[in-house]
């Protein structure tokens, strides 16, 4: 489409988008009725300056279905990503919805090169982590043979690449570092399997890193970039020019703005990213504040593709991390750390990066009256908390015991989070 297409294109679709959270969800009536909007106010793609934004505190205090718009008879799945509290952020999908989701995965795979000839593994987690059946409905709409390998017992894996003749890899960036590993360790080669296309999302990754994969694997590797909130993973995607990531526009409109100010900046400029789901059913978003930061850039790309494209992302406006492709949230550890009377408030994150793939350690001091010198003892409050822990923050945590005191204390902003891998 040309840029007017598009911009009248996601006018009309955002004037509907508006009219049916206006009706159908309180939270935006409400919103939208005390800044004096109503539906027929939002004419233009233009006009999306004048609604709210929405944050993941709005999802949180309406947890679990408050930003529902579709009736519960309408949804067919539930997906989940963890919130910075113990309560995760549930996403309801209509029929629609998983038909627009697998056409725009379908879209990221085809920029890659994949045909109806290919043999796809994912090995993205199923489940209610969307990556998974995110990236499998879309193999399966395109018409490639889809391999659900999902995650761990990986030397099955490397055994399915190579005897099934798979071509295409879905998982994370670490995954695939370490998938290349795995094959080292067995004596497979890159000669011996056919894999072409790596299609790597859910945490951050480097050129380094990107070339790395490439040259032990054997592959082109593409960036695919979703998040839960929005749809999944297909959001945006790279072509084989490797120049920006593609969004699905037509979908998902993306702004970026100023995250201290909320005024849009500059084409080009390094803001936060924000999306508004232009056709979704389910639960549809007015301004969602991802708090990535990144930028966008206009032009047709040398693949012909003529929508907006987003460049690497840079950082976050938050705290947040991504461990193994799991949000990962410092006020979830201490929630946990504050709720058991064993263990001081002061604890750090170490984020290390062993065999390609993230390592967790919690450090938290233990209060003197229960400090023992009974190893088994301490490894029995180790295991607690790191039971507690898992149960949060849906990935395992190695807890570390300190003695009371031992953390340095800081008359500022403490450092609570030591991330030694180089991204």
């Amino acid at each position: 489409m040309s840029r007017d297409e598009m911009r009248e294109l996601q006018g009309r679709r955002l004037h509907k988008v508006v009219d049916y959270v206006y009706h159908n969800v309180p939270f935006y009536r409400n919103k939208l009725q005390q800044m004096g909007l109503e539906p027929d106010d939002i004419k233009t793609i233009d006009d999306i300056r004048l609604l709210p934004f929405t944050t993941k505190q709005d999802l949180r205090d309406n947890y679990p279905y408050g930003l529902q718009a579709a009736p519960q008879s309408e949804i067919v799945r539930v997906h989940a990503s963890s919130g910075t509290t113990g309560n995760p952020t549930i996403v309801g999908y209509t029929h629609k919805d998983i038909g627009v989701w697998s056409e725009c995965m379908a879209r990221c795979l085809t920029a890659y090169g994949i045909t109806r000839a290919d043999t796809f593994s994912v090995a993205y987690g199923y489940g209610l982590f969307t990556g998974g059946l995110g990236a499998h409905y879309g193999v399966e709409n395109l018409g490639a043979t889809a391999v659900p390998a999902s995650t761990g017992n990986t030397e099955k894996h490397v055994r399915l690449i190579r005897d099934l003749g798979i071509t295409g890899l879905a998982c994370t960036p670490s995954y695939a570092l370490h998938l290349a590993e795995t094959m080292e360790k067995m004596g497979v080669t890159k000669d011996d399997i056919r894999l072409r296309v790596g299609a790597f999302g859910a945490e951050p990754w480097t050129e380094d890193m990107r070339c790395e994969i490439e040259s032990r694997l054997g592959l082109q590797g593409y960036n695919l970039y979703g998040l839960s909130e929005i749809m999944g993973p297909c959001v945006s995607y790279e072509c084989q020019c490797k120049h920006g990531s593609h969004i699905c526009e037509d979908h998902f409109f993306p702004e970026i703005i100023n995250p201290d100010t909320l005024e849009p900046v500059p084409m080009g400029t390094v803001g936060e990213l924000v999306f508004t789901t232009l056709t979704k059913e389910g639960m549809p978003l007015l301004r969602y504040r991802t708090r990535d930061l990144c930028t966008l850039m206009e032009g047709e790309c040398e693949c012909g593709r003529t929508a907006v494209r987003m460049g690497r992302i840079l950082g976050r406006s938050d705290d947040m991390l991504i461990i193994r492709g799991i949000n990962v949230f410092p006020s979830q550890v201490e929630s946990v750390i504050l709720s058991t009377e064993e263990f001081e408030p002061h604890y750090q994150l170490v984020i290390d990066r062993v065999d390609n793939l993230d390592r967790l350690t919690v450090r938290v001091e233990l209060r003197n009256e229960f400090m023992t010198d009974l190893l088994p003892d301490l490894a029995a409050l180790e295991r607690k908390l790191s039971e507690k822990l898992k149960s949060v923050l849906s990935i395992r945590a190695k807890v570390q015991l300190l003695p009371q005191g031992t953390l340095e204390r800081s008359q500022g902003k403490s450092k609570r989070v030591i991330d030694n891998r180089k991204l």
